[in-house]
């Protein structure tokens, strides 16, 4: 009983853990543009919200890069501003993969 206990103790800890290293590793290195394609496009995230059918605190997860929407929904979130996903999302700050010859 005790041994179970402790290890589920132990995985809250790992989980709690591996969340703060990612909110930290990403903080300052925004993963999308949903935020600034909104303002672009003067659209407010209430009217995301209602337009995708999801809860506006959802909406203001994903414009200040607490959480990342399904790439269906950068999908839809594109269409509805009538831009190019690739607008959506941040590339310039990717590594490329060194080669290993």
């Amino acid at each position: 009983m005790f041994v179970a206990k402790f290890r589920h103790f132990l995985q809250n800890i790992c989980v709690n853990l591996y969340t703060i290293f990612i909110r930290i590793h990403t903080m300052d290195r925004p993963i999308n543009r949903i935020k600034v394609m909104l303002a672009e496009k003067r659209k407010s995230n209430k009217w995301l919200s209602e337009a995708l059918g999801v809860a506006p605190t959802t909406v203001s997860k994903w414009c200040t890069n607490n959480s990342q929407p399904p790439m269906e929904t950068f999908m839809k979130i594109a269409k509805l501003l009538e831009v190019d996903i690739n607008e959506l999302l941040r590339f310039e700050e990717l590594e490329t993969p060194q080669n290993k010859d």
